[in-house]
């Protein structure tokens, strides 16, 4: 059973164990554009008691310095070392573990956030926000000039995603040897300011169900995400917590890194997901109501 935080002495015995903290974001820091109540408060009082700011998020659709950007606006203290997103980790991914030769591209399904790192890491790319890739056009392989050089697909949350993409990437995949099938994250959902909408691994599903094959994921929970944090920041796991809102994403990836997990009940994850006869097999070790809560340990 997770320990249900509520009082003052044990949100101070919480922040005293643990020297890194990282967080998700949408869900536990913000909802869209709108700050959960007390987060920001919050961050100011770990830092003054010199823990280590991370921020983790599965989020592909910006770039670590247009995330930046949304830090800055919101009011919420942030440097560009300090945010890892599944975009960053994706392209570390393909020049650094796949080693994709400099003459080789990778087709993107996706935002200008992946553009962004893979540019910053060397990769070449086509696709994505590409307007002859954007269209509503009926997509035609009789006028489709395959390119030989594709050796990567990489998928991440795309809010132009059309058949013209899916069908090139299916394309890719299919046809030129050796292609590799990557997703920034499989998150099914996220949570936007309104509610509740599809996620990147909704827009990779229909590429999985057509080739019958799952793809590589580089963000929370695979490894491959800590992996890529702990080449650049070192950090002791076991004094080291990583604060989400999803089970099977934030709370899985901790416990797969050997961290330790704090539970926030502000996006994905409802109380009845982690009590009663349904609960998740899932636990964290630690449950509170809202990021916010921790303000106690500052006298708020």
């Amino acid at each position: 059973m997770p320990a249900h935080l509520t009082t003052r002495p044990e949100y101070s015995l919480l922040v005293d164990r643990y020297d890194t903290w990282m967080f998700d974001c949408d869900g536990v820091l913000w909802h869209g554009d709108r700050l959960i109540e007390g987060a920001v408060e919050v961050l100011e009082i770990l830092r003054k008691r010199g823990k280590r700011i991370l921020f983790v998020t599965n989020n592909a659709s910006k770039s670590r310095k247009s995330y930046k950007t949304k830090f800055d606006n919101l009011g919420v203290e942030a440097n560009v070392d300090e945010i890892y997103g599944s975009a960053y980790a994706s392209a570390v991914y393909i020049s650094s573990v796949m080693k994709l030769p400099k003459d080789k591209k990778v087709y993107v399904i996706g935002m200008t956030g992946i553009e962004e790192e893979l540019r910053e890491e060397g990769v070449s790319f086509i696709g994505g926000t590409d307007p002859a890739d954007c269209t509503l056009e009926p997509f035609s392989l009789s006028s489709f000039s395959l390119d030989p050089d594709v050796q990567a697909v990489l998928c991440g949350l795309d809010l132009s995603v059309n058949y013209t993409k899916l069908s090139k990437a299916f394309q890719y995949l299919s046809r030129n040897p050796g292609c590799q099938f990557l997703v920034t994250n499989e998150d099914s959902t996220f949570p936007s300011a309104d509610g509740l909408l599809p996620g990147a691994g909704s827009i990779s599903a229909p590429l999985r169900f057509a080739l019958e094959k799952d793809p590589i994921s580089i963000g929370k929970p695979a490894k491959t995400m800590l992996d890529c944090i702990q080449a650049k920041v070192k950090f002791d796991p076991e004094r080291t917590i990583m604060v989400g809102d999803r089970l099977n994403t934030d709370i899985l990836f901790g416990q797969a890194g050997g961290l330790a997990t704090l539970l926030v009940l502000t996006g994905i994850t409802s109380k009845q997901d982690i009590t009663g006869p349904n609960a998740s097999p899932i636990v964290p070790d630690y449950v509170t109501q809202s990021i916010g809560d921790l303000r106690v340990v500052g006298g708020q």
